[in-house]
């Protein structure tokens, strides 16, 4: 892997450069207590020490909602609506939502491959950043918080700048068309590095390793802890709608009035839902709000053979944006047998 050095005062004008490429997407801040991943006009608001976003990276690829074809009832056609392929540019995606990407692609590329998803992931590009934890984090124990794919460039901060790590073929185009910002990294640089990566490590709430967490949920199906914490859940999906792993969706049919023609849409869904696992007839698989929250756990802590990971990246999101302050990574830590209930 290729390293390289850009100073602090170079950052701005390297965005300039990016959107100048495609599209350029960044963390902004939104209100007091939130960030999101905007498009971005004036590089001077890109946000680089933010926890998390609203809404993950996956929202550019797999859209909270699209038309995936019109169709014409006299002519009985279809038209397919794919993607232009125009390029995005993601800059500051945090090490665990860059693995959340590679788990989107394990399911909507390598495993029953999805055109709308391919075409805008070919033609995105990654540049990843480096954070310091806060208590709602734990990606540590989920190994994500360190990623060494997925991403074009990954930026680590330095007292001066950003160490960076070149990921891609992409990635050593984008340094090799722009020599002016990037420079060698020095000894100095390295220590540095190692020590903002030994402070980071030390910020973690939670310390090991949760590979066996599945197993341990496995054996406590009738933990108490499901009904007490599905009683205060509202059933919002805000859980999963903010989720960087959670990829269910529904699919309508919307006519016009006059029944010529219509499209095709489909948009983000919920296992919250009451309707999500309802099926014709009525009946419905998950009927009570301790079955839906039950499969939540059981789902996000399932493992996945891509990255070798569970689909919970440890960002935190669940819990900081639900409004009936559920406690997902203490409720694992209960069942774990590391910790006490509410």
């Amino acid at each position: 892997m290729r390293y390289v050095k850009i100073p602090k005062e170079k950052v701005c004008e390297f965005l300039e450069r990016l959107k100048s490429m495609g599209t350029l997407y960044g963390p902004k801040k939104i209100s007091e207590k939130f960030y999101d991943f905007r498009e971005i006009g004036d590089v001077n608001e890109v946000e680089f020490e933010y926890n998390r976003t609203i809404t993950p990276p996956r929202k550019f690829f797999f859209p909270e909602r699209e038309t995936v074809f019109t169709f014409d009832t006299a002519n009985v056609e279809i038209h397919e609506t794919l993607p232009t392929g125009e390029p995005i540019i993601i800059f500051g995606v945090h090490a665990c939502d860059i693995v959340g990407l590679r788990i989107m692609d394990s399911r909507f590329i390598d495993d029953q491959p999805d055109p709308y998803y391919q075409i805008r992931r070919e033609n995105g590009i990654i540049i990843g950043l480096s954070c310091l934890p806060d208590e709602y984090c734990f990606c540590s124990v989920r190994r994500t918080d360190f990623v060494d794919a997925g991403f074009d460039l990954f930026l680590h901060p330095l007292p001066d700048g950003y160490l960076v790590r070149v990921g891609t073929v992409t990635g050593h185009k984008l340094i090799e068309n722009s020599p002016e910002y990037f420079e060698e990294i020095s000894s100095e640089d390295k220590n540095n590095f190692a020590k903002f990566e030994a402070k980071r490590r030390s910020m973690f709430t939670v310390q090991g390793n949760w590979d066996d967490m599945r197993y341990r949920l496995e054996l406590h199906l009738d933990h108490p802890m499901y009904k007490r914490e599905s009683d205060k859940c509202l059933g919002c999906g805000n859980c999963t709608l903010t989720c960087p792993t959670c990829r269910c969706y529904e699919v309508k049919d919307l006519p016009t009035l006059d029944g010529a023609g219509g499209e095709r849409i489909r948009f983000w869904d919920s296992c919250q839902f009451r309707s999500h696992g309802l099926v014709a007839g009525g009946h419905n698989f998950r009927p009570t709000k301790q079955d839906r929250f039950h499969n939540r756990y059981q789902c996000k802590n399932a493992y996945c053979e891509t990255t070798t990971t569970a689909y919970c990246v440890g960002c935190g999101r669940c819990t900081y944006y639900c409004p009936a302050d559920i406690q997902f990574k203490e409720n694992l830590l209960e069942v774990y047998g590391l910790g006490g209930g509410a």
